[in-house]
């Protein structure tokens, strides 16, 4: 199984981005997400979404942030808005599968600077 992420980059705060995730191999999608990572911290959840499409957001984001799939393509999305210094990461995709496996991405940088 192989997680590819894209869409990470530099931003002025209140701005937008949208992160992309494609999953490819053999599996059985249970959830996908994002979490992100800064230096120093454990990785925290950003948002999931379940295979029944119920999503989940930290407090941090919920408002702001919006979770999506493309079953079709094994694709998970995150559209970010209204951006926040605080938001700047290194964001990453995980799968997890039916049998509680769980996969990542290579990880995006996000940046929200002036």
């Amino acid at each position: 199984v192989q997680l590819q992420a894209s869409g990470g980059g530099l931003v002025q705060p209140g701005g937008s981005l949208r992160l992309s995730c494609s999953a490819s191999g053999s599996f059985v999608i249970d959830d996908l997400g994002w979490y992100r990572q800064t230096p120093g911290r454990q990785r925290e959840l950003v948002a999931t979404i379940s295979s029944s499409g119920i999503s989940h957001y930290a407090d941090s984001v919920r408002g702001r942030f919006t979770i999506s799939t493309e079953n079709t393509k094994n694709a998970v999305y995150l559209q970010m808005n209204s951006l926040k210094p605080e938001d700047t990461a290194v964001y990453y995709c995980n799968l997890r599968t039916v049998y509680s496996d769980d996969y990542w991405g290579q990880g995006t940088q996000v940046t929200v600077s002036s």
